[in-house]
């Protein structure tokens, strides 16, 4: 159970009213009902959300968010994309490869990504050059810095959504 209230549409101010029903298309979820409580908060936050890892190829994208979120152990995030990596063709086989930290049956470019923001969310004061070299082979410098704000972006709603009690707004997928 949350351990705020959540702001609901039909008690919502209209400036985020506004934002349920044309940003969220009248669909909010429970981040974004808990952040209506700041309004400005949450437009700047569904901005800098939409903005974060565009550069990079979707599939890669939601392979460091639900490693991330596994990692984490915030079963929100991971929960959320699960449903949204299915979108991006992962499977039950890819989701279980990545609960074990398992980036064998992903190509290198991918396993590059996913045991570096492993390295930056468990031990980030030990990255390297060596890392940025890795790095560097597979990813030109706009996409590096999209990979770190997408890290941080995981790593921050991770710290967010459990911990405020957030729960799911549809069934849980068992991975």
């Amino acid at each position: 159970m949350a351990r705020i209230s959540l702001i609901a549409p039909e008690v919502a101010s209209p400036d985020v009213r506004e934002i349920y029903e044309t940003t969220l298309r009248g669909k909010p979820g429970n981040i974004q009902k808990a952040l209506a409580h700041r309004p400005e908060m949450l437009k700047n936050f569904l901005s800098f959300y939409g903005s974060v890892g565009r550069s990079l190829d979707r599939k890669l994208y939601e392979l460091i968010y639900l490693r991330i979120s596994l990692i984490n152990g915030c079963r929100y995030c991971t929960q959320h994309h699960v449903a949204s990596s299915k979108r991006a063709g992962l499977t039950s086989e890819d989701w279980t490869a990545l609960k074990a930290g398992d980036y064998s049956r992903f190509g290198e470019k991918e396993r590059t990504a996913l045991m570096y923001v492993e390295k930056l969310t468990r031990t980030l004061r030990e990255i390297n050059q060596s890392d940025f070299d890795e790095l560097k082979k597979h990813f030109p410098d706009p996409e590096i810095v999209d990979l770190h704000m997408l890290a941080g972006l995981a790593n921050f709603t991770n710290r967010v959504t459990d911990p405020l009690g957030l729960e799911l707004e549809f069934p849980e997928e068992k991975i």
